[in-house]
């Protein structure tokens, strides 16, 4: 029986630490995940669902808003262990508890291609045809350590980030439980630092656009559903669309076919297809409807 303590915030580490539930070899002996954060317009204090799902399998949970106190650090070399898994965790381990036990990541790249916060959305938005999950032993740098196994996938040219996020999730948990029953420190391969990459945190600023290159709008649209989402400056939301073709020219922004349920908008280089959208402070609606109500059609900018 091999006893984890598990770090990890998301959906993506949710999943993983569900599987090491359910694992007969597997004992979890402690959860740590971020603090609980307010939620929504009324800013309803919500647990990550990592701790909905430890508490619920009776497991001790430890939310520390630094991970780096002595007091923190303290606490957690006082849990026995056999090995800690970390996966999209949101804190940077301290060389006290990387010395405590093996600590091995689950980073959503082929490393070291996408070190840092976003690696799904980067290969997205880079148009990427393959991802991967790498596990790693961790050391004292950001998703530096030496590779132990990478797991590969491919990407389709229209693949959304919740089904690339859904895939990969699927294979972390996979890799998660070989590495735990088969690991050895040996048999690890260094990262070359001189091919690394890094991504940094979504903002919500990254999903305005203007009708530029179409090709780019779309990954970033691919990137960014359902959130940042993309946007114009005027507020209105993109919601769903398409890329019509990459090689056409002309005035940027101007509706060039109007059909039953999709418009057509020319971009600097090549178009693009939009069948919904949001306007500030509206329901999402059919983009023809908002036409309509609009009174404008081809020849006219989408505002």
């Amino acid at each position: 029986m091999t006893r984890v303590i598990f770090m990890g915030t998301p959906d993506y580490a949710a999943s993983i630490l569900e599987a090491l539930i359910n694992a007969d070899d597997v004992d979890v002996v402690a959860v740590y995940t971020q603090p609980d954060k307010p939620v929504g317009r009324k800013g309803t204090l919500t647990p990550p669902v990592v701790k909905v799902l430890a508490e619920e399998a009776n497991i001790q949970v430890y939310q520390p808003s630094r991970l780096r106190d002595a007091s923190v650090v303290n606490e957690l070399l006082a849990i026995s262990c056999d090995m800690i898994i970390v996966a999209a965790y949101g804190q940077i381990l301290p060389k006290a508890i990387l010395d405590h036990a093996p600590c091995v990541n689950l980073h959503a790249s082929i490393l070291p291609q996408y070190r840092g916060a976003s690696p799904i959305q980067q290969s997205l938005l880079n148009n990427d045809a393959m991802s991967g999950v790498t596990a790693m032993w961790m050391d004292e740098g950001l998703d530096t350590g030496a590779i132990i196994k990478i797991e590969t996938l491919s990407i389709a040219p229209d693949e959304m980030a919740a089904s690339l996020y859904k895939r990969l999730t699927d294979t972390a948990v996979t890799l998660t439980l070989d590495v735990i029953r088969h690991w050895d420190r040996k048999g690890v391969t260094p990262q070359d630092d001189a091919k690394a990459t890094h991504c940094t945190k979504i903002l919500k600023s990254d999903g305005l656009i203007a009708f530029e290159d179409a090709r780019e709008i779309y990954n970033r649209y691919r990137a960014f559903t359902p959130w940042p989402g993309i946007y114009l400056e005027s507020g209105l939301k993109i919601k769903v669309m398409a890329l019509e073709e990459e090689n056409s020219s002309g005035k940027p922004g101007i509706i060039t076919q109007v059909d039953k349920e999709s418009i057509v908008i020319q971009c600097t280089k090549g178009s693009l297809r939009i069948m919904k959208i949001q306007a500030p402070s509206k329901q999402e609606t059919s983009v023809v409807d908002y036409l309509n109500g609009k009174r404008i059609g081809c020849g006219h900018p989408l505002v």
